[in-house]
């Protein structure tokens, strides 16, 4: 089962072969985290998804969750591993040692999440979300507040939310009425009603901690006039002591598509009167608060729907391997010829090849995001720090929109190659396209993440981040140039590099111009042409390393690998790359039939 989760070959070669993650070990924040220890944290994790997390995804969805006179009750197979989970750390792998965490480099806690939540991402989502509780609280919470309650998220004893979402909101988070009124004591009563909320009540832990947007009396309209409070599920008396329910009711729990394991919750506050909080920050700040949590918060959404693809990926190529049907086209005409594994089928090996490279592709960007986030904190050059936190910020919607969007894309295709088999709940990709479904839309809909990335990041620093990331591109073609076998690879990247360029200069111009909402009528395919460009990026740097690797004598299954490789940025650039060209034609025209058709032509 373990190669059904993630490819460790794979893991290892983006960790240490492309990434070089032992190297940070080289830096007193991270001097313990060598390459050995890299691995042995890999495997432990790897051990602890295989052997209690990954039994649960089933059987979690089967079960799912109940809800009960105002308690939500997780899959009860849940309740060993989250123990053994959060015990051993996982939670805030990043975060410091002092507060509960590991004080690990982002990338290495994407690698050990590769198995963690790729064996069950809605188990994991709780551990998430408390995680990012916990990183508001430590960016703007009092010191009582941190005393009160980081460790006790850090390290998983109680479990966190983020209680943004109301019904008429829904993702115009602007429109909140949640009220706070300040009491004479310094705290606030809060009255509201959220929906949507993950985990917002669940059975794991003693208490469950929220972090709630709303608006103090006499805030102002809009975005700028909410604020954020922290609102224990059971009040924290300043012993550390727990106090009464804090009046905030669970009034049901939806019934979705899909994650059945994770717990989506609609909660009243203050139904009764007696819901009370403490502000996290400033008044009317609270959205600049919230926003710590975001890209961590958008970046492991985005290895959650990678995850469903890697695990969907693996299942189908095993399966096309054993699955015996049809003869080999070259024989299609001789009655004797036997049938053969369908991985022989031109149309089946099309679409394994078309998962394997976004399989690829992804997981390096993922991890590339963590490295950029280390070098961050690592490097001591305000002008390199710069430079890599711009890399991060623009490239979040990419690693939450854009893969999500091909996380999705990869499963159907697995489906598909499990034919009819792969539609019936027996067989895994049923599941595995279900759930995954919701990475589009969950942390902001993949629409908002391209209009994140048209309307702030492409023009953040004066777009200098932007040509950072085509600096860093540039790199690897110049690599790939010099590498015998990838010459034609690194003419067709540097020409979608090129033409990126382009579009990207028309499209921010238009942005700012009376064609506004034609530019944001293609916010989405300019995000994926980015997307797309990244992806041979991410493989010809991939093939690079491969190429050379290859000048050397190896075992015929390493020599494969490698090989893979080659064929992956092959592919992607014969295949993929040239639509993507044509997507960007799209881009640069900008045409408005969408939005000067007549509302009333629609349905």
């Amino acid at each position: 089962m373990a190669q059904l989760i993630a490819d460790r070959k794979d893991v290892d070669f983006v960790l240490h072969e492309q990434f070089k993650a032992g190297e940070l070990s080289r830096h007193e924040l991270y001097a313990e985290f060598t390459g050995k220890t890299i691995d042995m944290i890999v495997t432990e994790a790897r051990n602890l998804a295989i052997k209690e997390i990954l039994p649960t995804y089933q059987e979690g969805d089967q079960e799912g969750c109940i809800f009960k006179d105002g308690k939500v009750s997780v899959p009860e197979s849940y309740h060993k591993p989250w123990a053994l989970f959060k015990d051993a750390g996982w939670v805030a792998m990043t975060e410091s040692l002092a507060w509960g965490g590991q004080g690990m480099p982002v990338i290495v806690s994407l690698a050990a999440y590769d198995y963690l939540s790729g064996a069950n991402p809605a188990f994991v989502g709780y551990a998430w979300l408390t995680y990012w509780a916990g990183l508001v609280l430590n960016a703007y919470g009092t010191k009582q507040q941190k005393k009160l309650f980081l460790k006790k998220l850090y390290t998983g004893e109680w479990t966190g939310t983020m209680l943004l979402t109301e019904p008429e909101a829904g993702s115009d988070v602007g429109a909140i009425t949640t009220r706070a009124v300040a009491n004479h004591d310094g705290t606030y009563s809060l009255a509201g009603t959220k929906i949507f909320i993950s985990g917002g009540e669940a059975d794991l832990a003693a208490n469950i901690v929220h972090t709630v947007l709303a608006r103090i009396e006499g805030a102002p309209d809009g975005t700028k006039g909410i604020s954020l409070f922290l609102v224990p599920k059971i009040w924290v008396h300043d012993d550390g002591s727990l106090g009464d329910f804090n009046d905030v009711v669970c009034t049901g729990i939806e019934h979705k598509m899909g994650t059945h394991g994770s717990a989506t919750c609609s909660l009243v506050l203050g139904g009764n009167g007696k819901c009370r909080g403490t502000l996290v920050g400033e008044e009317n700040k609270g959205m600049r608060a919230m926003f710590v949590a975001m890209n961590s918060a958008r970046l492991l959404v985005g290895m959650g729907g990678f995850n469903y693809a890697s695990a969907a990926y693996l299942y189908a190529a095993n399966y096309a391997k054993e699955r015996i049907q049809g003869k080999h086209l070259l024989r299609i005409m001789d009655a004797t010829a036997p049938s053969v594994p369908i991985v022989q089928h031109p149309d089946v090996r099309r679409q394994l090849m078309t998962m394997k490279v976004y399989i690829e592709g992804m997981r390096s960007l993922l991890y590339y995001v963590g490295l950029c986030s280390d070098k961050v904190a690592t490097l001591e050059d305000a002008d390199a720090k710069r430079k890599y936190q711009g890399l991060v910020d623009l490239l979040i919607p990419i690693a939450k929109g854009y893969v999500t969007d091909r996380a999705f894309e990869v499963c159907n295709h697995a489906l598909q190659v499990y034919g009819g088999y792969g539609y019936i709940s027996e067989y895994p990709l049923e599941q595995l396209v279900r759930d995954c479904r919701l990475t589009m839309i969950f942390e902001g809909t993949n629409g908002i993440q391209a209009m994140d990335l048209l309307g702030r990041k492409l023009g953040m620093d004066k777009g200098r981040s932007f040509l950072d990331l085509i600096g860093e591109m540039q790199k690897s073609i110049a690599m790939a140039r010099e590498t015998a076998g990838l010459e034609d690879d690194a003419a067709r990247v540097e020409t979608a590099v090129d033409k990126l360029g382009e579009a990207a200069i028309h499209i921010g111009t238009t942005a700012f111009s009376d064609r506004v909402l034609n530019a944001f009528c293609f916010a989405s395919p300019f995000m994926e042409v980015t997307g797309d460009v990244i992806m041979a990026w991410m493989l010809l740097w991939r093939a690079t390393i491969a190429a050379r690797k290859l000048e050397k004598k190896l075992p015929k299954k390493d020599s494969a690998f490698y090989q893979g490789q080659l064929k992956s940025v092959e592919f992607f650039t014969n295949a993929i790359l040239p639509i993507t060209l044509g997507k960007m034609e799209t881009v640069l025209k900008t045409n408005g039939a969408a939005l000067e058709t007549p509302e009333d032509a629609f349905g």
